[in-house]
């Protein structure tokens, strides 16, 4: 029998990403892009059916091949409101909310059970489409003001100053307002988070594992162009990213340091901000990456904790007396939260600044974000 058009690819693309290391929307666009002919709603179905297959793998995944698991899923139909009392005679909790046992257990011991069950939930939806408007460039007001004028479905965050939801997804990328450098794509926690580096104009600030710099194009602005950023990172490639998203937003007072510059010796102690945004197990962004959880190991976590500690030692070392450090991750774990800030300041001279940044998945609002400010002694 011949199999349709939409899952002969469905297929096809699944099993590539089996047979890949890389994330479910990396094998996406890597397929498509290799499948031109495909159109934009045959495109829009199949990614659409995949990162919920990945979803709710642990649904189906007693099935052979994706053939099957794609049936299967057809039959299931999963409904949030639903799944538990659906499935719930016929698997064990974790896999009802699909999700692997030891990251599930880990939450409810953190959480309790019917927390654990509304994140496992929560992180099964798709997330919001959200924005951080460049106060450079354009205010938030103004944004949202030409934007309604367009007809485009938008209403400002309810916390961050300079944040905007889409309350329906499109292609940012085309938009004169995002090649003018008038917004980028950030999630409301990450924004709030990023403000924790409270720089004043004329800081020296080193963004240690600046990624792509989505952080420094946050909270940059509020220096207003006096003093210097520093951003690091171990892989070269990305760092190359974060230098065109700065030049598009117009911020001029930034330098980029690989991991083996000799200019990184120099910033020793000279820091009044360092940002440590650490590897972590992500899982405060399960919405966006759904395959992370079924990558996670509880050997995964225990080498994340001692990396943890590794990176922020590293960093530490670049903030001057008195100055202050910003410990970041994506994840909702107290191994990786709390118990590390505990470790911190039992080992360094530090003491900390306010209270924990926290925030978790919520439909419709902000991912699971943790961040503590220190300053040390």
């Amino acid at each position: 029998m011949k199999i349709p058009f939409r899952k002969y690819h469905l297929i096809q693309l699944l099993e590539e990403y089996d047979r890949s290391d890389w994330p479910i929307d990396v094998s996406i666009n890597l397929y498509f892009r290799a499948h031109k002919a495909l159109g934009s709603k045959d495109r829009h179905e199949i990614a659409e059916t995949a990162i919920s297959m990945i979803r709710w793998l642990g649904l189906i995944e007693e099935h052979e091949d994706w053939a099957s698991r794609i049936d299967g899923f057809e039959k299931i139909q999963p409904d949030l409101d639903q799944v538990i009392d659906k499935f719930g005679n016929q698997y064990p909790l974790h896999k009802c909310v699909s999700f692997p046992n030891d990251l599930f257990q880990l939450f409810v011991e953190h959480f309790g059970q019917e927390k654990a069950i509304e994140i496992c939930l929560t992180s099964n939806q798709p997330a919001p489409t959200v924005v951080r408007v460049n106060p450079l460039k354009i205010s938030r007001d103004d944004l949202l003001k030409l934007w309604k004028e367009k007809g485009y479905p938008v209403k400002p965050c309810e916390l961050s100053e300079n944040g905007i939801v889409f309350e329906k997804r499109m292609n940012f990328f085309h938009l004169d307002e995002f090649k003018n450098g008038f917004f980028e794509v950030q999630d409301e926690g990450s924004q709030l988070l990023a403000n924790l580096v409270a720089a004043k104009p004329g800081d020296q600030v080193l963004d240690y594992c600046a990624g792509a710099g989505g952080k420094t194009l946050a909270f940059a602005p509020f220096m207003q162009g006096q003093g210097q950023i520093y951003l690091h990172d171990i892989r070269t490639k990305i760092l190359s990213e974060a230098k065109k998203r700065l030049r598009r937003a117009g911020i001029q007072n930034a330098q980029f340091i690989d991991y083996d510059s000799p200019k990184l010796r120099k910033l020793k102690k000279k820091m009044d901000w360092v940002l440590v945004d650490t590897p972590c197990s992500g899982t405060g962004t399960i919405r966006r990456n759904p395959d992370m959880k079924w990558r996670f190991t509880q050997a995964m976590l225990d080498n994340l904790i001692r990396d943890q500690r590794v990176i922020f030692e590293k960093a530490l070392s670049f903030v001057k007396p008195g100055g202050h450090i910003v410990y970041a991750t994506c994840s909702l774990l107290k191994q990786e939260n709390g118990e590390q800030a505990e470790y911190f300041l039992k080992t360094h001279s530090l003491e900390l600044v306010g209270q924990p940044f926290e925030s978790f998945p919520c439909p419709g609002e902000m991912d699971g974000f943790y961040g503590m400010v220190f300053h040390k002694k």
